[in-house]
């Protein structure tokens, strides 16, 4: 099992070049700006973006909440946040404020949305993490799981050994390919089947060759 000394080790490292090799994959601003969109979110509203990493995602959710909302990144670890920070920064956003905090346990409550992109793989506990996640959520609020697994598209199967050596090379504490994407599926699958038992699933689709899983699902009123 990976420690949180090791998980934020490894993303300490990955920090300086996240935004560079995020630039290199075409289309996924799009699937963000997608998720976000997936959230329904109002002017005034209040988002968390989870595993909020250097802050990508902090661009959608701030124009979705307008100036009169709030948006929230929790981070594990500092270095991304240190990232994230700048970005605020620069953007001279002043209700978009940075947390240290663990995934599985947000340090938050009474929001109106829940964005998580990639960071479902790094849930030891994918069914108690959703439960969290919904907790945090006002009534009639909404998650959205954005995530990476391997294709059963009939294309991007073939692609599917190449998707096993990236996720290894990302995977905190190392892990042979095939075993590190096995056990990401096994997890983006419960997180899925967790937000399906405990609120009403909205959207779910495939995209990019079937690399790519959208959930969206709604906390009952």
């Amino acid at each position: 099992m990976t420690t949180v000394a090791e998980t934020q080790a490894a993303y300490g490292r990955w920090a300086r070049a996240y935004d560079w090799l995020v630039r290199l994959l075409p289309g996924l601003d799009g699937l963000r700006a997608r998720a976000v969109a997936g959230l329904d979110l109002s002017p005034g509203d209040t988002a968390v973006d989870i595993g909020c990493g250097t802050g990508a995602n902090l661009p959608h959710l701030r124009d979705a909440v307008g100036p009169s909302g709030t948006v929230v990144g929790v981070d594990l670890t500092p270095g991304m946040l240190a990232r994230a920070s700048q970005r605020v920064e620069t953007a001279g956003w002043r209700n978009v404020h940075l947390v240290c905090g663990d995934a599985a346990r947000p340090p938050v409550d009474d929001v109106d949305a829940v964005l998580g992109t990639f960071v479902v793989g790094m849930l030891a506990d994918p069914v108690s993490g959703m439960r969290a996640w919904l907790d945090c959520l006002n009534p009639g609020g909404r998650v959205a799981v954005l995530e990476a697994t391997r294709s059963t598209h009939p294309v991007g199967g073939r692609l599917n050994r190449v998707f096993d050596s990236l996720v290894a090379a990302g995977a905190p504490g190392g892990a042979d390919g095939r075993d590190a994407s096995g056990t990401l599926d096994e997890r983006v699958t419960a997180a899925r089947d967790a937000l399906a038992a405990d609120a009403d699933l909205l959207e779910e689709d495939r995209r990019v060759l079937g690399f790519v899983r959208t959930v969206v699902a709604e906390r009952s009123r």
